[in-house]
């Protein structure tokens, strides 16, 4: 069975947060009493050179004041203003820290601020972020994955949660990637699931994630739920990330315009889901306002260019159509993509696909990502990264590689001309890592277009694996020598064991 077509349903459970059968009253809402309180820990994003966001939540409307510090100890601190936090963005906020030192550590605190007392505030939670390097011989490495809480493995209290995110934490990686579906808005959580072997998972289940999220509160819910897991909200306050989204922040294999034939959705308009979904994950994830598209300058070795290979996507059917103008990115991002590597100085040019390049992902009969799996020359969405890639080529651009999850395995493909149905590109490395406590599945089949080879793959033994065996969980780490330039992937499981590891000499 595909995970793609796996439907759990779900159960229902209002008050509070199911545990194990158990209901936790009053949980995750906060009576608004005394000062006011953070209710979802902190998070930091967007890491550049000087800048950085700081989100919190906070459980009435009150202002967030974040402390900065290069010390610990948070000595000769500056006080920033953030904004004031109100019902219209669920109580969350978003802090702009600018005029940060390069390649640095800073430290944070935030607190929210009563808005009829000044200066009354809740207590301090406490975060750090390192911001990018500029130096000549700076170094990166930072970790990705994708894929949280799906399939219906959601926080188990028996394992201590979302095991994962403390394995990259212990990595003290420089940020975080996440390379999409960062929740499971169409995955409702049961309190238990009897697994084949006679095992028993269970799940902490709230109200939101016991059913498909449509509305707004329930789509924002999902969010919710992934910072009620210790793990990953201590990974979320030390790790700045990078986020771009995929189809489970809506719902599995969706794209502008379609209508849905699914019974358990009332609201039968994707892109009336779609907008919801949107406005939570905006308000949810610390991302700033405007494109998922963007990009990174990450010292002089690193440029990452994050794509949204969703919000533009053409409908999904066989994929072997002849038209141009279709694909997954739509003109005005094909063309920020190729003039952002022709214009990168960096040793390696970082694309982050939230689809993979050249696996074949199918929705039902017709198909959901790039490759179709005839082998041939390009054709349908496969048109778009032909272009990208023949272009960069005959420009000079060196160092690309593409850094995927989705597929719930992780592999090693390496894409080579001299193997493919066309030859106008260059040679280039993808990578896939997740899932982060969610089913595993895999292999899918690999189109040979662009001339891909597996050299690693580990996949599970069986379809929707639960993260009860940490060895089908994944994620991928990557490490950049400041000196040398080299790049070396150390794919990794849940655990944080090293399966496979690479290196790449830095293009001359």
């Amino acid at each position: 069975m595909d995970r793609r077509t796996l439907l759990r349903g779900g159960l229902a459970a209002t008050g509070g947060i199911v545990t194990g059968g158990a209901l936790i009253q009053g949980a995750p809402a906060f009576a608004a009493s005394g000062r006011p309180l953070l209710t979802h820990g902190v998070q930091s994003g967007e890491p550049r050179a000087t800048s950085a966001l700081v989100w919190s939540r906070a459980d009435r409307p009150s202002r967030l004041l974040v402390e900065v510090s290069l010390r610990p100890d948070f000595r000769g601190a500056r006080l920033v203003r953030g904004p004031v936090v109100t019902p219209e963005t669920d109580f969350t906020g978003r802090v702009a820290l600018r005029d940060l030192p390069p390649g640095r550590r800073v430290f944070y605190r935030v607190r929210a601020e009563s808005l009829d007392a000044h200066g009354r505030c809740g207590e301090a939670v406490a975060g750090e972020l390192s911001t990018a390097p500029v130096g000549r011989h700076s170094g990166v490495r930072f970790v990705w994955t994708g894929d949280i809480a799906g399939q219906g493995w959601g926080i188990n209290p028996d394992l201590g949660g979302m095991r994962i995110f403390d394995a990259m934490d212990r990595l003290n990686p420089d940020f975080y990637l996440c390379s999409g579906d960062t929740v499971y808005s169409d995955g409702p959580l049961t309190d238990s699931v009897a697994l084949p072997d006679g095992r028993i998972w269970r799940n902490v289940v709230t109200a939101e994630k016991s059913k498909v999220a449509e509305t707004l509160t329930e789509y924002r819910g999902q969010f919710a739920y992934n910072l009620l897991d210790d793990n990953l909200k201590r990974f979320a306050a030390r790790v700045p990330q990078i986020n771009q989204w995929d189809d489970h922040e809506v719902r599995n294999n969706w794209f502008p315009g379609q209508i849905l034939d699914d019974a358990r959705y009332a609201e039968k308009n994707v892109d009336v889901l779609a907008a919801r979904a949107r406005q939570a994950f905006f308000e949810w994830v610390p991302i700033a306002s405007g494109e998922v598209y963007r990009s990174f300058s990450y010292g002089p070795h690193a440029d990452v260019f994050v794509l949204d290979m969703r919000t533009y996507k053409d409908p999904n059917d066989a994929n072997v159509y002849a038209d141009p103008a279709r694909g997954l990115l739509g003109e005005a991002q094909k063309k920020w993509l190729i003039d952002g590597l022709t214009r990168s100085k960096a040793t390696w040019k970082i694309i982050a696909n939230d689809l993979p390049l050249g696996l074949v992902v199918p929705d039902g009969a017709n198909l959901e990502g790039v490759a179709q799996g005839d082998n041939g020359v390009p054709k349908g969405r496969e048109l778009e990264f032909a272009e990208v890639l023949r272009t960069a080529y005959r420009r000079g651009v060196t160092g690309i590689v593409f850094l995927t999850a989705d597929v719930h395995y992780t592999a090693a493909h390496h894409y080579d001309p001299a193997r493919a149905a066309v030859g106008d590109f260059a040679p280039f490395w993808e990578f896939v890592s997740g899932p982060a406590n969610a089913g595993a599945f895999g292999p899918n089949k690999l189109d040979g277009t662009f001339g891909p080879e597996a050299v690693f793959v580990h996949a599970p033994p069986a379809a929707n694996t639960s993260p009860l065996d940490p060895a089908y969980q994944h994620f991928g780490e990557v490490d950049i020598d400041g000196r040398s330039g080299a790049l070396t992937v150390r794919l990794r499981d849940g655990s944080g064991t090293s399966l496979w590891s690479t290196t790449l000499d830095a293009p001359v």
